[in-house]
């Protein structure tokens, strides 16, 4: 799975909008939204609320972990941790990265949220590949990571599974061929 892929899962996630304009109820096949009723907090797909918001048609209210006290908090527990802490949301990566994009202009200290986020990730990363390292120089088998976002999984994963091939490849070239046989005739 590529990061396209990834950013298109979290645009399902559900964010509130303020419309500005008056619609009944939508019925789509991954739900019904609405009614639109301007000045009235409704929840819609992410998707949705870019497209709305492009358009001018709404103004987004950003999700409630997305504050730059508690990204604050987030980044400094993720700091002081050696496990993977929780995140507020499994595509907090994408979330933010779009939310910003399309709708800085409705969510206060963007800049700040943006850094913080951005911490966030390194440290994360961070510690991924120090598990990894780990995981390789001690020649396990398996490993649990909990708390991973499918984005930072993804990340890594592809690195993570040709070097464990490349290893298995060099491990089994080096052990003596008990098997063989010798041909005499």
């Amino acid at each position: 799975m590529d990061p396209a892929e990834a950013e298109f899962l979290a645009e399902k996630e559900l964010v509130t909008v303020i419309p500005n304009f008056s619609l009944d109820r939508i019925y789509l096949i991954g739900g019904d939204l609405g009614p639109f009723n301007p000045g009235l907090p409704v929840e819609v797909p992410l998707w949705l609320a870019v497209n709305l918001k492009q358009r001018q048609k709404c103004r987004l209210i950003p999700p409630e972990w997305m504050d730059a006290e508690k990204l604050e908090e987030i980044r400094d527990q993720e700091r002081k941790e050696d496990t993977f802490t929780p995140m507020p949301s499994p595509y907090y990566m994408e979330l933010t990265k779009l939310l910003l994009n399309y709708a800085s202009d409705s969510i206060p200290k963007a800049d700040e949220i943006r850094t913080l986020v951005k911490d966030t990730w390194d440290t994360r990363i961070a510690k991924l590949r120090l598990s990894a390292d780990s995981f390789v120089k001690q020649q396990e088998a398996h490993a649990k990571l909990d708390n991973l976002t499918l984005m930072e999984i993804n990340t890594t994963g592809t690195f993570l599974t040709q070097a464990l091939d490349h290893m298995y490849k060099l491990r089994t070239n080096l052990q003596p061929a008990e098997s063989a046989q010798s041909q005499d005739f």
